[in-house]
């Protein structure tokens, strides 16, 4: 039985020293951990166009407010068709009635959106011009293409991964140590903001109106950013 005993004690002390020393060397490893962000940045012009057209119609009935809404609509999407370099989707339909304060029907309402997105700022705008007498150009917002937005990230990452190597080799030296390992790393990229259409002043257009003169468009520019972040051991 003591013998029992003292091999169990044996073990255990054994046991408690080897979860010891392993403690020390993880506090020796640890001490020498290094974290680290580093950023590049840059800023791109906005080279994508979005355009929101616009009708609204009012009527005695359902029916003809539709179709009013459909023709217009169509008329001008038979316009866009016709212009290269832009893309031409059918927005938001909406129709509704009016009622008085008994709750009877006056009148109804209907609205329709044709949305237009180009690189061309020249051509979308000309587009825009020549159907403004059968849609109202009722937003415009601005936005980075995938592919510029591509080929400014793969350059940035090799900024932003330089960075960080000179922050981890400059900081190694200023602790005084003489070399480094990297633990772990992660690489991200900000997606710039979707873009926000600039609302028009709605106006009230007759069936002969005469079409409004193109816009001068300018995108502006917007930010794009890599990081890279991660953990470092000094040695």
């Amino acid at each position: 039985m003591r013998k029992s005993l003292a091999a169990a004690l044996l073990i255990a002390t054994a046991a408690n020293a080897a979860y010891a020393q392993s403690g020390d060397d993880a506090n020796r490893q640890v001490s020498g951990v290094l974290g680290l962000e580093a950023h590049a940045t840059k800023e791109v012009e906005q080279d994508t166009v979005h355009i929101t057209m616009s009708a609204q119609e009012q009527g005695p009935d359902a029916a003809t407010v539709s179709r009013n809404l459909t023709q217009k609509a169509n008329s001008a999407m038979s316009v866009a068709k016709g212009q290269s370099g832009v893309q031409v989707q059918t927005g938001n339909v909406s129709l509704y009635p009016t009622t008085n304060r008994d709750g009877k029907i006056t009148a109804w309402r209907g609205r329709t959106e044709l949305q237009m997105t180009s690189r061309d700022f020249g051509a979308v705008s000309r587009l825009a011009s020549q159907i403004s007498n059968q849609m109202q150009m009722d937003g415009v917002s601005f936005s980075l293409s995938r592919e510029a937005q591509e080929k400014t990230q793969a350059e940035l990452t090799n900024q932003a991964i330089q960075a960080f190597r000179d922050q981890a080799q400059n900081n190694t030296k200023a602790f005084g140590y003489s070399s480094y390992t990297i633990r772990q790393v992660q690489v991200g990229s900000n997606a710039p903001m979707m873009p926000r259409p600039y609302a028009m002043k709605a106006m009230a257009m007759s069936a002969d109106a005469a079409a409004a003169p193109p816009m001068q468009l300018e995108g502006g520019k917007t930010q794009v950013t890599v990081t890279v972040s991660g953990t470092v051991q000094m040695k």
